[in-house]
Parts: structure tokens; sequence; C-alpha cells
């Protein structure tokens, strides 16, 4: 290769690259030489590279493969959003319903000598939950296929599949969070139940430490509708990536500082940190800020409590449909001896080749109660 950049330095009298015109094959067997794509042995490689520097046509080839490239496709970022939320089949496409069944876990009344036992009534109320079907199409023609030496039509199947991870995860991101902030399906000061209480899951603290120890102690207050204490444990924080750096800083430190309150002035002393023994989980959530378009949702975060203990939000999938479902057409050509073609000689009427991805979900709020949002901006 340092004898072929040798050769190519200092050419007088040159003719631009794009003045010569090459075939997908002529590129491809260019590219292929340069590489050693033949698995040549070197004494064998360096020969060729010689005996075709000499000709006047490759040093055009070479600046053309220099000149095409297919730019690297965007990494995907996608939460990690089922750590937070309760997952579902539904068996078809119509409504489904969550049942919430609530009554006779309160406390037991005394009961008089010879008194009767009474009957405590029992109430009950539900959330709905659809699926729909989401997809897209991509067709290709077959000269296409046939004149994509590079082969950037080979990763559609990867590209449709991130398609699909990413709408999911904007999807469930829905849920909680809204182009006018927290969702107002699910957080309010108060927001009323579907079992009619009243419901205090909104704040305005900005992500600190002891605000977070706050909004954890808010959590640990709710009540049944009964007016009972149940246990809520925020174990899930999620944040957008404008918070990530504080999140990591908060669950990670070893210690605070800490004023003591009293006569004279107060000493600034060390603590222990006692969020990173809580067991709390930090999440960032790249799809806040593509739903979130208000000016506080850089400083917004919120708090779930582990699906399994109790759930805000329900993410569902129609049953036997749980995973992306990535297709190809198949010819509907015939073979003039009969037999089938191979799908990438495409469709009888137009040779396109046709891809499919369909995705078949939806989604829900649910208890409010297991869930808490702070927008920072007190």
């Amino acid at each position: 290769m340092s004898l072929l950049l040798t050769q190519l330095d200092g050419w007088e009298g040159f003719t631009p690259v794009k003045a010569a015109t090459f075939t997908p094959t002529q590129m491809k067997r260019g590219l292929d030489l340069l590489r050693n794509a033949g698995g040549l042995r070197p004494h064998q490689h360096e020969y060729l590279l010689k005996e075709v520097i000499t000709t006047s046509q490759f040093p055009y080839l070479f600046g053309q493969i220099l000149d095409r490239q297919i730019l690297a496709r965007y990494k995907a970022a996608v939460a990690d959003w089922k750590a937070w939320t309760r997952l579902g089949t539904v068996p078809d496409f119509n409504t489904a319903r969550r049942h919430k069944v609530y009554g006779n876990d309160n406390l037991l009344p005394q009961v008089a000598e010879k008194g009767e036992y009474l009957v405590s009534p029992m109430g009950e109320a539900r959330y709905d939950l659809e699926v729909f079907k989401r997809g897209r199409q991509l067709d290709i023609s077959w000269e296409s296929v046939i004149n994509d030496s590079m082969n950037a039509m080979g990763d559609i199947p990867q590209r449709f599949a991130t398609a699909a991870v990413r709408t999911e995860a904007w999807l469930a991101a829905g849920l909680y969070s809204s182009a006018a902030g927290p969702n107002v399906l699910l957080y309010g000061a108060p927001i009323v139940d579907v079992d009619g209480q009243n419901v205090t899951n909104l704040g305005t603290l900005p992500l600190t430490i002891a605000n977070l120890q706050t909004t954890l102690s808010l959590m640990t207050q709710q009540r049944d509708p009964q007016g009972m204490p149940i246990l809520v444990r925020g174990v899930h924080l999620v944040v957008p990536p404008a918070l990530e750096f504080t999140m990591r800083t908060i669950l990670s430190s070893a210690l605070v500082q800490w004023t003591e309150v009293g006569a004279g002035g107060g000493i600034p002393v060390p603590t222990t940190n006692v969020i990173p023994q809580y067991g709390l989980q930090g999440h960032v959530d790249p799809m806040i800020p593509v739903i979130d378009v208000t000016a506080n949702v850089d400083t917004t975060w919120y708090l779930f409590a582990a699906p399994a203990e109790g759930a805000a939000i329900e993410f569902a999938h129609l049953r036997g449909h749980e995973s992306p479902e990535i297709c190809m057409k198949a010819s509907d050509k015939v073979s003039v001896g009969g037999g089938a073609m191979d799908p990438f000689s495409g469709d009888f009427a137009t040779d396109n080749i046709f891809y499919r991805i369909r995705i078949v979900c939806g989604g829900t709020q649910l208890d409010p109660r297991y869930t808490y949002s702070q927008d920072g901006t007190t």
C-alpha cells in the first residue's frame, strides 16, 4: 500500500476523479484488490498492485473508491424503560381492562358481645388499555440491488429493528411525559385516580440529594382508598440526558455536607449519604426531551416504584406478537420451468423488492401512587 501511495503522489496533469466513470463491478474489483479481499500472498498482492499502477485508468478508479462512502448510521439511544414499566399482553384489539379492586383490607371494627359481624363494602374501578399496529414498508428496485456494490441496502432489517425499538421507547415515555411536561393523565397536585381518591404526585423541586430524600419520603406517605398507609418505595429514578451527571453524582456520593441549625453559627460537617443504601437505580431516558418541549424539560425528573410492588404505567403487546416482525415479500414470479424464484428477483409487475415491519403494542397509565415527578422550577 505504501508503494501505491507513493505512485499516486505528485502526479502532473491529472484528470479530476469525477471526470471518469466506472461500473459498480469495476469499483468493487478495484476495492477488493486494495483490501486484498482474495487473500493473496504478500508478494502476489504487491505484484498485482504494481501492474495496475501503470495502467491509465486505475488512478481514477482509486479516486472514485475514495470518494464513495456510506456514512455511519446514528447509534440508537434507547432507554431501559422496561425496568420501571409493567409489561403485559392482550388477546386482541378490543379495549382491555385492568381491574382495580379495593376494600376489606382496612382496620377491623370491634364486635360487641353477641354483636353482628358487619359487611365492609368493596370498590372496583378499571383502567383501559388498547394496542395498535405500527409499521412501514420499503420497496427497492431490482436495479438498485444489482448496483449496490457497497451493500448500502444490506442492513434494512437492522434499520427496521432499530425503528421498532425506538418506537416502543417513545411510546413508553409518552405514558408519563408529554409535550406540556409530566403527563396530566398520571401526575397532578392532586390528580383523581379511578378509585375516586385525590393523589398528589407532582412537585417543583430541583434534583438534589435533599430534594430526592424529600420526594422519596412523600412517596412512602401515600394512602390507599381507605386512607391506610401503603408501602411505596421509589426505586427507579428517571431523568433526561441533561440531568445524568447530577443523578450519578447523587447516587454515587459517599458523603454529603450537613449543617446543624442551632444556637450560634452552624459548622458544616460531613455525614453519610444514605441514598446509595436505598437501592435506588438511576436511568436516563433520551426520549424525554423528544416528547417534552417545555422550558423545564432539562430539570424534570421522575421516581417510579418497582413494577412488582405496584405499577404506575403498563405497556402491552398483542399476545403472540411480542417482538417486531420483519418480513420480505416472496416473489410472485414463476420461472418458465415452474420453479419458485428468489425473493430478490422482485415482484412480477415491477421487479421491486419489498420489506415490511410491524409491531403491535400500546400502553396506559395505572395507579398514580406508584410514581412522583418534580419539574425543578423552584
